[in-house]
């Protein structure tokens, strides 16, 4: 896997699953690009703790909220009409593009927090995903254990 969390987010997307996975923990409420620090954490060995799950929850949280879902929404919204209306669909895929580049901002960002961070320790992916997806709830086990499974296979 990709030491950059970007990269690691992209190569770990395109696995079998992932995807339908992340888009059923986002649809519950978690956020995806937590989920895919905690994941990245996970593989590098850095040791969760509270602290650290409250550092990337911080950081994450606002600029979820105030960036990426106003587009999200703002894309969603756009989709039946944009079937009929080619320009529309045009504009769709400008803010696809601007979600996926908020996406990709908010990962250097994490990827900013977590870098001095010493790996190498137990990996424990279990934490990092329990303490990061407490907002996706326990019925999404499946979905978080695809998760698990696809970076296992690394």
């Amino acid at each position: 896997m990709s030491p950059d969390l970007w990269n690691f987010s992209l190569d770990l997307y395109a696995r079998p699953g992932v995807e339908q996975s992340c888009l059923t923990l986002q649809e519950a409420g978690a956020s995806v690009c937590l989920l895919l620090c905690g994941l990245w954490l996970e593989q590098r060995g850095v040791a969760c703790d509270e602290h650290r799950l409250q550092q990337l929850r911080q950081l994450a949280e606002p600029w979820d909220k105030e960036v990426v879902q106003p587009l999200r929404t703002l894309r969603s919204q756009w989709k039946a009409s944009a079937l009929q209306d080619t320009e529309l669909a045009h504009l769709r895929k400008q803010v696809k593009k601007l979600e996926l580049q908020a996406e990709r901002c908010l990962l250097e960002r994490l990827e900013a927090v977590a870098a001095h961070w010493p790996g190498g320790q137990q990996k424990e992916s279990a934490q990092w995903l329990q303490g990061l997806a407490a907002s996706a709830g326990p019925a999404n086990h499946d979905a978080l254990h695809q998760l698990r499974v696809a970076v296992s296979g690394t």
